[in-house]
């Protein structure tokens, strides 16, 4: 039996010195996990001077790519360089020397998984991604192994700490977007360009993944809706209080009358739901089975050690079929490659939801009576409202619940609301997810 894995790694960031540094401290405890040793043979990157804190023997670093990708003793390659381009190129290269690869990128997995799945099956070897969706939250072993019984009905997701942290400092704390975005990038929590992260995109990367894993089909990154949260202010959470809800950026997928639903924006949930409790930067993924019902995973969605662990514990799957001669035992991707079949992803326009809308109006007679009379004609009915008589830079908030309604006619009823004289800048709408709104 083979008593040595050797590994190479593309890359020597944040992630990458968390699981080196696990690899290291940690060498018996998963020695006596697997019955093998986990050597790192090299470790490539563009800066190998930098002390990272962690003793490496002499000539372990290098600046030149091929010392891993061509280098017959490897026999897994984890790459962490992060972007799209290089680390394609470098991962269709591992894999057609024969090594088994494991990556934290989820924007190449959520672009180009399929293709790389692929080649990876041709070749005979694995692809790890467990570090690429929640960090140390093991989500994707469980969608592809402890959930294989299940038929998943649906998954709601907080799987971004960025936006988790300012939502919730400014329900606690009461601060404007633009305050508390700084606050969290000068705490490190997000980036100095956070687009990304505030503009949904993180999010969708990560939902594409857990959809394929879920439904077994491919679910293109474009097909998924995308809103960040920019738009929500503090007014906005203060009226969720008071309706009895929290307001998540939600990563929701779901499969509704045999077509899925997949989509990222700003929600609305009870807070009497476990979800409405993750605070701060935690991530949380509710999973809804046929037959185990709701199970809630909750912890580190980023950081050094937990998406450090994420990687170390798929060097140790894929050192374990390596060492059981049984690569691929579990598809990449959760089904067998010819059972993934294509499943009509719905148009936001067909979903159909509970919403909140905040209007700014004219605090003028007949300006309820005209919005009730549009949001009526097209079939949206109001459960609740609040009317106020505060003033926000000369005008007041008007805010609606509605009952069920499906997205086409409300945006057609907003489109010719929001031209109305009486209406001072864009409606804010954001969606309520929960028993009523399935």
């Amino acid at each position: 039996m083979k008593k040595v894995i050797k590994i190479g790694f593309i890359g020597y960031g944040t992630v990458a010195s968390g699981a080196i540094q696990i690899l290291t401290k940690q060498q018996v405890l998963l020695e006596r996990r697997i019955g093998a040793k986990l050597e790192i043979v090299k470790i490539v990157d563009r800066e190998i001077e930098r002390d990272r804190g962690i003793p490496l023997a002499e000539g372990l670093l290098s600046t030149d790519v091929n010392a891993v990708l061509q280098n017959p003793d490897i026999d897994i390659v984890v790459e962490l360089i992060g972007g799209i381009d290089h680390a394609k190129k470098f991962i269709l290269e591992a894999i057609a020397q024969g090594k088994h690869v494991v990556t934290a990128n989820k924007a190449l997995i959520a672009h180009h998984g399929e293709e790389i799945f692929e080649a990876a099956a041709k070749q005979g070897v694995e692809v790890g991604f467990e570090a690429a969706v929640c960090g140390g939250i093991p989500i994707v072993r469980e969608l592809k192994e402890g959930l294989a019984a299940e038929q998943i009905n649906a998954i709601y997701g907080i799987v971004n700490g960025t936006c988790n942290y300012i939502l919730t400092k400014m329900r606690d704390e009461g601060g404007d977007f633009s305050s508390v975005l700084k606050e969290a990038q000068a705490l490190g929590f997000a980036e100095a360009d956070p687009t990304l992260d505030i503009g949904g995109g993180d999010s969708a990367h990560k939902l594409a993944i857990m959809s394929s894993l879920a439904f077994g089909t491919p679910v293109a990154l474009k097909e998924i809706y995308t809103e960040g949260i920019e738009k929500v202010k503090r007014i906005d959470i203060s009226f969720a209080d008071e309706f009895g809800y929290d307001i998540k950026l939600l990563a929701i997928t779901k499969m509704v009358h045999g077509e899925i639903e997949a989509r990222v924006h700003p929600t609305m949930i009870s807070k009497d739901t476990l979800l409405s409790k993750v605070s701060g930067v935690f991530n949380a993924v509710n999973v809804e089975g046929k037959t185990v019902g709701e199970l809630l995973f909750y912890g580190q969605g980023a950081g050094s050690l937990p998406t450090g662990s994420a990687v170390v514990s798929d060097l140790l799957d894929i050192a374990r079929n390596i060492l059981s001669e049984s690569p691929g035992r579990v598809p990449s991707a959760a089904f067998m490659p010819q059972a993934r079949t294509p499943i009509r992803i719905r148009p936001m326009a067909e979903i159909e939801s509970l919403y909140y809308l905040r209007f700014m109006v004219q605090d003028h007679p007949g300006v309820l009576a005209k919005i009730s009379g549009i949001l009526g004609k097209n079939q949206i009915s109001i459960s609740s409202m609040i009317q106020q008589g505060r003033k926000i830079e000369g005008s007041v908030p008007l805010v609606m619940m509605t009952h069920l309604a499906k997205e086409a006619h409300l945006q057609a009823a907003l489109a010719e609301i929001d031209q109305q004289d009486c209406i001072l800048g864009s409606t804010l709408l954001i969606r309520v997810e929960g028993e009523d709104a399935v």
